[in-house]
């Protein structure tokens, strides 16, 4: 997930044309975040070869993100802690469905099969959200945007091989679809610019509550933490175990939060969002550089139609939605 949230101002231009500078600036910074999430599941993986838990690594992860972002975004409120009352329901259902849920299920899922086709069973989540609209909020989706979900629908099935009779790991698929529900929550909330929450107390509060939230399960042993000081193996080469841990925290969720924001600000949600396709090309170049795992050919041709899928239902979103969503 490429964008916590945006500032740009309903019906406002994302970009300017008078600013080149600034474009350039924010595609940029949209590129760093895609390239930072997408290092993620490789990272988690060589953790996960070791002995730890998904819930382990998510900890740690969102734990350090919390700790490095949380000074910014109490920055970002001014002593408006009336807006934290007034959102603690968002918070919360932002905190453990789009940060620790979707963490969570999406490093369970890469520990029972390839980074690749978890990262795509995940980024369907913008179909997802079209579906959500249609049947709660009765915003019936255009011939584009049904056009994409249908093609996106069909990547899906040959990124999970089910023509040629392919084993699959069950598990697997259904923690990537949980993946894939926590990513879709994201997009729904950070979409919602009514809350008057500022994006970096929204980023900040999401990886708090998604921490507590697992330290306590896990506390109470309702998942199993465990954790290990084994070496992580990438790319041929043994690492020492902070070093993932650490690139995983600071890089792959504080810097990769912070650069999508800003990035967000600067060419809006919108621009912003085509960019954040990239997370999907990055985690498989990653997993490719660091893991040796790359998709068959069918699952790559999969993945292409996904992507296809999503862009055309972004094309396709109504004009007064493209920039929110409302939760």
């Amino acid at each position: 997930m490429t964008t916590m949230a945006d500032d740009t101002p309903v019906g406002a231009p994302a970009v300017s044309v008078e600013a080149p500078a600034r474009l350039a600036g924010g595609l940029a910074l949209a590129v760093v975040s895609a390239a930072s999430f997408g290092m993620a599941g490789a990272l988690a993986r060589g953790l996960l070869d070791t002995g730890w838990t998904p819930v382990a690594v998510t900890l740690v992860r969102i734990g350090l993100a919390a700790v490095l972002v949380l000074p910014l975004g109490l920055v970002a409120l001014r002593g408006r802690w009336s807006l934290l009352r007034r959102n603690a329901r968002l918070l919360l259902t932002y905190g453990c469905l789009a940060v620790a849920g979707a963490q969570f299920c999406y490093f369970s899922a890469i520990a029972h099969m390839p980074v690749g086709p978890a990262i795509l069973i995940e980024y369907t989540a913008p179909a997802a959200v079209v579906v959500w609209l249609w049947l709660r909020q009765g915003q019936r989706p255009g011939r584009m945007t049904v056009a994409g979900a249908a093609v996106a629908a069909l990547g899906l099935v040959l990124v999970l091989d089910l023509l040629s009779g392919a084993s699959l790991s069950l598990v697997g698929v259904l923690f990537a679809l949980g993946a894939m529900v926590g990513c879709a929550t994201h997009f729904l909330v950070a979409g919602d610019v009514d809350n008057g929450l500022p994006p970096l107390a929204l980023a900040a509060g999401g990886l708090v509550v998604g921490a507590v939230l697992l330290g306590l399960l896990s506390l109470v042993g309702l998942l199993p933490l465990r954790a290990g000081t084994d070496p992580a193996a990438y790319a041929g080469h043994q690492v020492a175990w902070w070093v993932p841990l650490l690139l995983l925290g600071a890089v792959t969720a504080a810097v990769a939060y912070v650069s999508g924001i800003a990035a967000g600000r600067r060419i809006g949600s919108r621009l912003a969002s085509f960019v954040g396709l990239l997370e999907v090309v990055f985690s498989v170049a990653w997993a490719w550089l660091l893991l040796a795992e790359l998709p068959g050919p069918v699952q790559l041709v999969g993945g292409l139609l996904i992507l296809a899928g999503v862009v055309a239902v972004k094309v396709g979103e109504p004009a007064a939605g493209r920039e929110s969503a409302p939760v």
